[in-house]
């Protein structure tokens, strides 16, 4: 859906000028119309290099800025300074220049008569589904203060949960990278120099042959293991993009050894926090588990939530269909089931959220010591097997030397 900039008279006699999103131009004039805006000019927006940078679209608002965005636009609104003035001033404070632009255009529009939910929603790649709905809910019930810090303590747990999930995965990524340009290493510089001692009589071992045809193949047909290392990449990639990959992908990484729990657990804390927020913001059930699914990261949990919805508005409850998935623990699925009938289920939610959150803490503590001897170990075998190969044929050399003298 393309974006237009107008310039427009409002009732007030004041010039304002903006963005507005509309499938089309006779759309974006009706919407402008129902705003009570006279058009004086309006043209549809279009991003170019010369605008925007030739990186500008990959560039991404951490989720750090955002809770701080929206703990600020909070305490502006609680200090009783208007919306469009607050975002004003915190898109002028702003360093992210994405950010920036975001925030300005969306003053430019709220000021302009834009719903705050229409102007927040232009900006997609910024502000999630989570994001918009809960500003929804703070515009139509007038708490838009109470929704902003809640957004701001979910972003905030969010940042959390991924930075256990990095720690520990960056260790083990890091030895990995290691081990590698090591092994690469050790047979494109130290192989040919000791393949120069091994004399030509010498029966060399299967493991020295192996070593030795690799060291030449890297050293000589280099070009080649470039462009199936990049294909191989280029394919898992377009893989685990499409659809079928994406199930697969997620299966493999809930099954992983020591990865999967802590994976499952992530995922299934996203989801209970992301729903106990929106409940808490007054979003019905039907809507806060649609807009929650997706929020998971997990392709097959999406589809399951997505399943159990339908069921739902069957007349079902949440725990029944949820359970039929076997994707949720137990656990989750009793204390969903009580919160429905005591009608406390966003609360319960957030509990499941901390409790699943504070496991993965754990579990990422725990997984970095057991990690931290089993990479050095792998690492140390790969060395080993290397030495043993090329100093094999040496000794062979010595002895046979020393029994014919």
């Amino acid at each position: 859906m393309p974006n237009y900039n107008y310039e427009c008279i409002n009732r007030q006699g004041e010039t304002v000028r903006g963005q507005i999103m509309a499938d089309n131009y006779a759309s974006a004039v009706e919407k402008l119309k129902k705003m009570g805006l006279a058009i004086i000019e309006l043209r549809e927006f279009v991003t170019t290099a010369k605008n925007k940078g030739f990186f500008w679209n990959k560039k991404k608002v951490p989720i750090s800025e955002l809770s701080m965005f929206s703990n600020q636009m909070a305490a502006m609104i609680s200090a009783g300074i208007p919306v469009t003035r607050a975002l004003y001033t915190l898109g002028q404070q702003t360093t992210n220049m994405v950010f920036k632009d975001a925030l300005l255009n969306i003053a430019h529009n709220v000021e302009g008569g834009m719903g705050l939910t229409d102007a927040f929603s232009m900006y997609p790649a910024i502000f999630s589904d989570l994001y918009i709905a809960m500003i929804h809910s703070g515009e139509v019930g007038g708490m838009l203060e109470e929704v902003l810090r809640r957004l701001a303590e979910q972003l905030q747990k969010e940042k959390l949960l991924r930075d256990s999930i990095k720690a520990a995965t960056f260790y083990p990524r890091m030895v990995a990278g290691f081990a590698i340009l090591l092994f690469v290493g050790i047979l494109t510089l130290m192989v040919p120099i000791f393949k120069g001692f091994i004399p030509s009589n010498i029966t060399l071992p299967w493991i020295t042959k192996a070593v030795f045809a690799l060291s030449d193949s890297l050293r000589n047909s280099w070009y080649i293991w470039f462009i199936s290392i990049v294909i191989i990449i280029m394919a898992a990639v377009i893989f685990v993009k499409s659809s079928s990959g994406k199930r697969t992908w997620d299966r493999i990484k809930f099954n992983i050894p020591a990865f999967g729990p802590i994976i499952h657990k992530s995922v299934m804390a996203r989801f209970a926090r992301t729903l106990s927020t929106l409940l808490e913001g007054g979003i019905p059930v039907i809507q806060a588990l649609e807009t929650a699914a997706p929020t998971s990261g997990s392709i097959i949990v999406t589809e399951a939530i997505n399943v159990a919805i339908r069921k739902i508005e069957e007349g079902k409850t949440i725990a029944g269909p949820l359970k039929e998935s076997n994707l949720f623990p137990p656990m989750m699925i009793q204390m969903i089931s009580v919160g429905e009938d005591s009608g406390s289920l966003s609360s319960l939610l957030e509990k499941i959220a901390s409790f699943y959150e504070e496991e993965v803490s754990l579990l990422t503590k725990g997984l970095s010591a057991i990690i931290e001897p089993v990479m050095l170990t792998v690492v140390g075998l790969i060395v080993g097997l290397m030495l043993i190969a090329m100093y094999l044929p040496i000794f062979t050399a010595i002895v046979q030397s020393g029994i014919n003298y």
